[in-house]
């Protein structure tokens, strides 16, 4: 479990700072974009008042609330799932979960909604969505719970 708080400290501590730079140092909730790379990288504010991509972000104040219970009923089962779990991976990415999804609990309580800032688009594609620190975590977190938990395969032996 060391590695599991480990993983959800750093995710969380590292969201908020980058949120803290972009909205407090950056001022881009002022100047709206600023481009570092493009059109690889760019910083674009972007208040989500929903779920991925703006989903139901058309929804009124108790809106926000359900959320944030969503939210913090799945880390209390994460970490429930997590201290049964003994793959050390599987831990990491139980962490990576919860510290991404309590960095974006903090944002709806401070702000109402989640900060997202960075943008990524390639090749001719131009991405109209924004996302943070917290949403990668989020995502690297659940492909590998995919990925690390469950009963490991066992070898087949090879018969002649």
């Amino acid at each position: 479990m060391r590695r599991f708080w480990i993983a959800a400290v750093v995710v969380f501590v590292l969201d908020q700072l980058s949120k803290l730079a972009i909205l407090q140092v950056v001022n881009l909730d002022q100047k709206i974009a600023y481009d570092i790379w493009p059109p690889f990288l760019n910083l674009r504010m972007a208040w989500n008042y929903g779920v991925n991509f703006g989903l139901f972000s058309n929804g009124d104040g108790p809106q926000r609330w359900v959320l944030i219970a969503i939210a913090l009923g799945i880390s209390g089962w994460v970490i429930w799932w997590m201290r049964r779990e003994k793959r050390p991976m599987a831990h990491v990415s139980g962490g990576l979960l919860l510290g991404g999804a309590l960095g974006n609990v903090v944002d709806r309580i401070a702000y109402g909604a989640v900060a997202d800032f960075l943008n990524m688009s390639c090749c001719g594609y131009t991405n109209p969505y924004s996302f943070n620190v917290a949403d990668i975590a989020i995502f690297a977190g659940a492909v590998g719970l995919i990925l690390f938990t469950g009963e490991p395969r066992k070898k087949r032996k090879n018969t002649p």
